[in-house]
């Protein structure tokens, strides 16, 4: 098959692919006798897994760990599977705490308004201008000199 019929079975873009090929994730095709790509079923097959790994947000060099696990699997490489995995998943549980002192903030940052804006300022923008300038506001403690 072609780029872009390999780029249409896996959702992947064209740019993408010939990246993966120059970064040594995805193998170089066949040839042609025109000089066109021709992929094989083990290119859509090796996509999708590097795909499904990048959907696990896992970066390429651990993509690259994972491909190289997968075909000589040896008692050392699966070790550094488990070990890339666990790295990954300790990886997402801080963002999720970070996007849960977010969501705080935030909420804090939204409590200031009373949605009376005929009648008041709007407590988000005093907020927002009072950290700013360093001082203490709904969602920060204050900047430290």
């Amino acid at each position: 098959m072609r780029i872009g019929e390999l780029s249409q079975a896996t959702g992947v873009d064209i740019e993408t692919i010939r990246f993966y090929e120059k970064s040594g994730l995805l193998p170089p095709p066949l040839r042609s006798g025109n000089g066109y790509r021709d992929y094989a079923q083990s290119h859509l097959e090796r996509l999708a897994f590097i795909r499904h790994c990048r959907a696990l947000d896992m970066p390429l060099a651990d993509v690259g760990l994972l491909l190289s696990a997968l075909n000589g699997s040896s008692p050392e490489q699966l070790g550094q599977v488990d070990e890339l995995v666990e790295a990954q998943l300790t990886k997402v549980r801080a963002r999720l705490a970070s996007m849960k002192a977010l969501e705080k903030q935030l909420a804090a940052l939204k409590a200031s308004c009373d949605s009376d804006h005929a009648h008041h300022g709007c407590g988000v923008l005093q907020e927002l201008v009072a950290a700013a300038h360093g001082e203490a506001c709904a969602c920060h403690t204050p900047l430290k000199s």
